[in-house]
């Protein structure tokens, strides 16, 4: 049986904004990016709470287990396409292996079940 392609991984997570990235532990940081005003960091909500971050937009972390490469043309495009028709929004990080979207929470089995059915629609 192949694995699950779309992954819903479990908890809440929020986006950062801090001058010192030492400020959190690395081991809790998702992802990071340097921008002109400081770091901006993907963070359980948890772990903003603990550390008295703010943030405005808890998220459901959504990992697409689909081959693809980093210079592939028209995957976030037609994700996004379908998420946007829905209603839903959503951010997109790019890793080495794997797409990463983060949606609104509470939009997270909807989403689910968009990216799931976008999948196997593509697959059969």
């Amino acid at each position: 049986m192949d694995k699950k392609k779309v992954i819903l991984n479990k908890g809440e997570y929020v986006f950062c904004s801090i001058i010192d990235i030492n400020q959190i532990s690395i081991n809790n940081i998702i992802s990071s990016f340097k921008e002109s005003e400081g770091y901006s960091i993907i963070i359980s909500r948890e772990e903003a709470i603990k550390n008295n971050l703010p943030f405005y937009f808890i998220s459901a972390w959504i990992t697409l287990d689909i081959e693809s490469t980093l210079d592939s043309v028209g995957l976030t495009s037609s994700f996004s396409k379908k998420l946007k028709k829905a209603g839903i929004s959503c951010n997109v990080v790019a890793g080495y292996h794997h797409d990463h979207i983060f949606v609104p929470y509470q939009e997270r089995l909807k989403a689910m079940k968009i990216l799931s059915d976008m999948y196997e629609s593509q697959n059969n």
